[in-house]
């Protein structure tokens, strides 16, 4: 990776919009990802880039919009700078460094080396006059550059000003709209009581402009629909019409409507393919291994397996200029064979999540399995690094911006089934609180009573001193209520998330100096 840019120092951010998808609760848009180099932002307001993006989907009802921290506004000549004192820093190849300030409000910068020597000279709290001073040997025009897009980036800080946030209010609201409870699969992990029962269009319809009414009535931007089940795409027809009039409704209100389809893929036609297509709605695929290592847990209904349905599904999609999001649960049962399905996934250049399966238990017997097979997966990634963001990739991992709430319920987000009934998380579809008869569903769903409780980070035991916990945010707060009996507890899988954590951020890393030097 040489390059002649080395002798002037380089602080790099990939600043991407959305390019992944799963079946799970968060607003995104989508774009090929872009790399900047910032320029001089120094007494902006924030650097993030905004609660319309989302680098990355989960399993379940997505974090919230997150939150950016206070800067200062006192003249550029006054204030007295400092290296954020909880930096992750690690080393890259040929003298770079990744960096992460998991008290800031952007993602993962790549400094070379004189940028980072600049970092370094404010290990000591300095004006910019005294670091130019103490950097003689540096030209002072490339000092301040550099030292404009660091602080700008979170990585230094004014002395006396601490890192207090201000809650981002949520532009989209999500419904997960459960078109079907049938299935031609018999997932091991799957909580749904699978029946031959269906939504209707009256039904649909009826859900469609609930939620509409609520985005109008709590003053939302946009509207986000997933079309889930069950199987979706055994009633296809229903959510073509679905879209149809939700089109109609985000034309008339002036909301923008986001929407997915979250499949199986095993039924998936290429007639629905082309449909999905022209309609613009994404795709979401489950896969969750190669070959017998998916068909182990996404059997058919009769036994056989689902692997080859759901592979040639993807490459007619891929075909059609679609590019479906890979879903890959984790479990004990597949985690040994991650590789080879991270494999799969890049060499078709699909983004994918890597989501930890929201099953009953204490996951921690099998911590050190998980985290093997994670790694190996890891490995693959270094060898095959993508085009798109890395941030997203492991389960709730969110490092676009900090998140005070692991997801969206009790927020901006609605689960609706196929007989019209409203629940707070599709984890809990059969628990209904009311029905899409109501004028506005989601403050019925806020004033709901609790049995779990979707607390902010810092209300959840050990979380409050935890460097990673506004990236996590304390993880699923149903399957924590769900394994520990309680919701102020820490997530069963935080032993993995804090040791692959260090991991994934080199790997983005990797990815952004990869991408500048190639």
């Amino acid at each position: 990776m040489e390059s002649s840019l080395d002798s002037d120092p380089l602080v790099l951010y990939a600043f991407e919009k959305d390019t992944t998808e799963s079946d799970c609760a968060c607003a995104s848009v989508f774009s090929p990802s872009i790399l900047y180099t910032f320029g001089p932002l120094f007494e902006s307001d924030c650097a993030c880039p905004g609660d319309e993006f989302c680098l990355a989907e989960q399993d379940c009802a997505c974090p919230d919009d997150g939150f950016a921290p206070a800067t200062a506004r006192a003249p550029r000549e006054t204030i007295i700078w400092q290296a954020a004192p909880a930096l992750y820093r690690a080393p890259l190849p040929n003298d770079h460094e990744v960096a992460f300030n998991p008290l800031g409000a952007v993602g993962v910068t790549v400094l070379n080396a004189p940028a980072r020597r600049i970092l370094d000279a404010f290990a000591q709290p300095r004006t910019l006059p005294q670091a130019i001073a103490a950097l003689d040997a540096m030209t002072p025009a490339n000092v301040l550059r550099a030292s404009h897009d660091l602080a700008a980036l979170g990585m230094l800080q004014p002395v006396g000003v601490a890192s207090t946030f201000t809650r981002a209010q949520p532009r989209t609201l999500i419904a997960w709209l459960h078109i079907t409870n049938a299935c031609n699969l018999r997932c091991a992990y799957c909580y749904i009581n699978k029946t031959n029962e269906a939504m209707d269009e009256s039904t649909g319809i009826a859900a469609v402009e609930a939620v509409f009414r609520s985005a109008l009535t709590h003053q939302f931007r946009a509207v986000k629909l997933k079309y889930a089940g069950g199987e979706p795409s055994l009633n296809f027809d229903l959510v073509m019409k679905l879209h149809a009039h939700a089109r109609r409704l985000a034309d008339a209100s002036g909301l923008e409507l986001r929407e997915v389809l979250l499949s199986n893929g095993v039924t998936l036609t290429d007639t629905m393919l082309d449909a999905i297509r022209d309609a613009h709605i994404r795709l979401m695929i489950s896969l969750d291994g190669i070959g017998i290592a998916n068909d182990a847990q996404r059997a058919r209904a009769d036994g056989r397996g689902s692997y080859a349905c759901i592979a040639r599904t993807i490459d007619h999609a891929q075909a059609r200029g679609i590019t479906p999001h890979l879903s890959i649960t984790v479990t004990t049962r597949n985690v040994d064979h991650l590789a080879e399905t991270v494999a799969f996934a890049l060499e078709r250049a699909l983004p994918f999540n890597l989501n930890f399966v929201r099953a009953d238990g204490d996951p921690s017997a099998d911590c050190a399995r998980w985290i093997g097979g994670l790694r190996a997966a890891f490995a693959v990634i270094e060898k095959n690094l993508p085009p798109y963001s890395l941030l997203g990739t492991l389960d709730r991992a969110r490092f676009d911006q900090p998140h005070e709430y692991p997801c969206g319920v009790g927020h901006n987000y609605i689960v609706i089934d196929h007989h019209g009934r409203v629940a707070r998380c599709q984890m809990q579809i059969t628990h209904a609180v009311g029905d899409v008869s109501y004028d506005d569903p989601l403050t019925i769903i806020r004033s709901a009573p609790d049995d779990f409780e979707n607390l902010a980070v810092d209300q959840r035991e050990g979380c409050d001193v935890c460097t990673w916990k506004y990236w996590c945010a304390g993880g699923c707060p149903l399957m924590t209520f769900r394994t520990m009996g309680r919701s102020n507890a820490r997530s069963p899988y935080c032993e993995i998330y804090q040791t692959l954590y260090p991991e994934l951020l080199r790997l983005e890393g990797l990815r952004i100096l990869y991408r500048q030097y190639n």
